[in-house]
């Protein structure tokens, strides 16, 4: 009777390290993709300032006109160039 009880105690113990060790891959395994998400957020962080970066750049005004003045073939607005529609006109 002693020899049974000290039988399934032993396989109740390996069934617990067995089950310890297997737990403790699992942990490892989701530290292992916490600390890559993690990386790849940092990352999505950086890409994010500089397109904010890129974006008030791109954006100023005196980079759109030399855009437009340089590929598009623009040019600045002038008093004399300027047409007026009046109500008389439409008529």
């Amino acid at each position: 009777m002693g020899t049974r009880i000290n039988l399934l105690l032993g396989i109740v113990l390996v069934a617990c390290a067995l089950s310890l060790i297997n737990s403790q891959y699992k942990a490892r395994s989701l530290f292992i993709e916490l600390e890559r998400s993690q990386a790849q957020a940092k990352q999505f962080d950086l890409q994010w300032t500089q397109l904010k970066l890129d974006q008030s750049t791109f954006g100023k005004h005196s980079r759109i006109e030399a855009v437009a003045e340089k590929e598009l073939n623009m040019t600045p607005l002038t008093p004399d160039r300027t047409q007026y529609l009046t109500a008389e006109a439409s008529q």
